[in-house]
């Protein structure tokens, strides 16, 4: 089962993302936590994805990104999230630096995300 962590302190945003990848992707286990403290110690390089919210009180989606990354998550797998455009989340996360940079509210951004889970999921199945 391919594992996947999530980290997002907007509890209701949180809860409809776990939701909507639990119900349509069932090979998929969920991790999500509110508290970036309380999914730091869940952050292993085993994860097949991680989504981190870019903006929290504890401790903010580049942070966490850094944490990942000298944990031995390749950034391949790291998704960061946030209500901010696209342009302003480029500039702070240049090509490379991770999978992607996506806006929550953004619907042309949930079909990248989906097709992102879709093809963990396809892999889960195999």
């Amino acid at each position: 089962m391919k594992k996947v962590l999530i980290i997002d302190d907007d509890q209701l945003f949180l809860n409809l993302l776990t939701d909507y990848i639990s119900e349509r992707y069932p090979n998929l286990e969920i991790l999500a936590f509110d508290n970036a403290l309380q999914g730091l110690a869940h952050i292993t390089a085993d994860l097949d994805l991680l989504l981190l919210d870019l903006e929290m009180p504890e401790l903010d989606g580049g942070k966490l990104l850094a944490y990942a990354t000298e944990k031995g998550l390749d950034c391949r797998r790291i998704i960061i999230l946030s209500a901010r455009d696209a342009d302003y989340l480029h500039k702070c996360f240049p090509m490379g630096q991770c999978l992607a940079v996506l806006n929550k509210h953004e619907i042309r951004q949930k079909a990248v995300l989906d097709m992102i889970i879709e093809a963990l999921h396809k892999k889960a199945k195999h």
